[in-house]
């Protein structure tokens, strides 16, 4: 196995294969709040959601158990500008799965971030505890969808390939992902959003511990009577923000579950209201809808 070396601007360095990465946790920042997300946005998008720009996190959820969401994956990436921090989720011991927006500046496929961290098993991401890894990756191991587009939020989904394999553990396990065969919506499920996004609006910034939060699934026709047919497709999946509960800054990326014989991953977020409020609701990449493309572009193999 090939080990590399890489060096994040400023903040986070790997001296070498299977190395502890080291973090400046105050370099890190919401990836929405860098001006690649809020530039791209339509206009009619920017005078909707203020201060012009979908915030994401986990509000008004309560603490994760260690080892309760055992693929949640805290993603770092490194912009231009410094370092976004986004969720992602373990699919194989290769490939986690994210949006686009978390590792692409603009809307060039062909063109995505440096590379970054992926931190697999932390119950506090900025503690150095046992049950971590840290595993570095490159702009080579970055896929997004070639059909990306940050005007409109379309096929906001991208795999991110590791430099190493990830050891799976107890505390480290791949999600499930839809079967080939299901074509359930899933409307009316219970969905569970995880992540390390800002939890409190008196204190924003993103949470040093793994948060969750529950609430049903919609139909796309009750989702789209509220953010209009400009933004919701059969490609998106939305959740009630019902409770003020609801995926805000820095839980872009990360999974919305089902309970199903276990969890199983049916959407990524991608965006949401900046009040995060409740009011609107949370919007996702359907899973099922690009299930071919992700075993197309990664060693996953759904089940049939």
């Amino acid at each position: 196995m090939k080990c590399l070396s890489v060096i994040l601007l400023f903040v986070l360095v790997s001296a070498s294969c299977a190395a502890w990465v080291n973090i400046d946790w105050s370099k890190v920042r919401p990836v929405e709040e860098f001006d690649h997300y809020r530039a791209h946005l339509p206009t009619s998008r920017k005078q909707s959601v203020r201060p012009a720009s979908p915030n994401r996190r986990v509000v008004n959820g309560q603490e994760a158990s260690p080892g309760q969401f055992p693929y949640q994956v805290a993603l770092l990436g490194d912009f231009i500008i410094g370092i976004g921090i986004c969720g992602a989720t373990v699919i194989t011991q290769n490939y986690v799965l994210t949006a686009a927006h978390c590792v692409y500046s603009s809307n060039d496929t062909t063109v995505p971030i440096v590379g970054g961290v992926a931190i697999m098993g932390a119950q506090n991401r900025i503690e150095e505890e046992p049950s971590q890894q840290r595993i570095t990756f490159t702009s080579s191991g970055i896929i997004g969808h070639p059909d990306y587009n940050l005007f409109n939020i379309r096929h906001d989904i991208a795999l991110v390939r590791l430099d190493e394999p990830i050891q799976y553990t107890d505390r480290i396990q791949p999600v499930r992902l839809p079967a080939r065969s299901d074509t359930r919506l899933f409307a009316g499920f219970i969905g569970t959003v995880s992540g390390f996004g800002i939890y409190d609006t008196a204190n924003p910034r993103p949470s040093d511990v793994l948060n969750y939060a529950a609430n049903p699934v919609m139909t796309n026709a009750d989702c789209l009577a509220q953010w209009g047919p400009e933004l919701i497709e059969d490609q998106n999946i939305c959740q009630s923000g019902d409770g003020g509960r609801t995926a805000c800054n820095s839980d872009s990326g990360g999974p919305m579950t089902v309970q199903d014989n276990g969890s199983l991953q049916v959407g990524i977020v991608s965006f949401g209201d900046a009040a995060c409020d409740g009011r609107l609701p949370s919007v996702y990449m359907r899973v099922s809808y690009y299930l071919e493309w992700i075993e197309a572009n990664s060693d996953f193999v759904a089940d049939p």
